[in-house]
């Protein structure tokens, strides 16, 4: 059957937390890139590919590189338009647009109707310190919706204990 890259023909794939990928990965991603063809599994025949790839990570890729766990001739093909964004503890803005969204994506799943959020709980997320980044937020609203007996989410339905104990045993490890 087709695999990721065939499925993506003529769009774009997007591989998220590429520093992730095992060394031995790494040297056939660059081959598909290079010579823009894959092969099935158990196939003998090279499919051609025009895939545009986005990649995304939360390390350094060049100190990655440096340490000799990420190849740098990949690091060189992956690399030819970069964008650092920063944490979303420095995009308060956005905050509040990521919000909404995932309140919509949320109250529709679990059917919950329209939902909003308390502009004390916006405030208490714009000064909350996001170690998890988006995905922390997305988790936090999800969790408030769930939960939430109301149709407005208050400071109450983040219960913001239960995640910093979340830190502390990842510290632990």
């Amino acid at each position: 059957k087709p695999g990721l890259f065939e499925l993506a023909h003529g769009g774009t794939i997007f591989l998220d937390e590429i520093s992730e990928l095992p060394l031995l990965l790494q040297g056939r991603l660059l081959r598909v890139l290079q010579e823009k063809e894959v092969m099935r599994i158990g196939d003998n025949k090279m499919i051609p590919v025009d895939v545009r790839i986005i990649c995304a990570s939360n390390r350094s890729l060049i100190n990655l590189v440096n340490q000799k766990q990420f190849r740098s001739d990949l690091y060189f093909r992956i690399s030819t338009l970069r964008l650092k964004i920063p944490p979303l503890s420095q995009r308060a803005d956005d905050i509040e647009l990521l919000s909404s969204y995932f309140l919509k994506v949320y109250s529709s799943k679990y059917k919950k109707g329209a939902l909003a959020i308390s502009s004390e709980a916006l405030s208490y997320l714009k000064a909350y310190v996001f170690k998890g980044n988006v995905r922390e937020l997305q988790g936090m609203i999800e969790r408030a919706v769930v939960i939430s007996e109301s149709p407005t989410i208050e400071i109450d339905d983040f219960d913001a204990s239960s995640y910093s104990d979340d830190y502390d045993m990842m510290d632990a490890d």
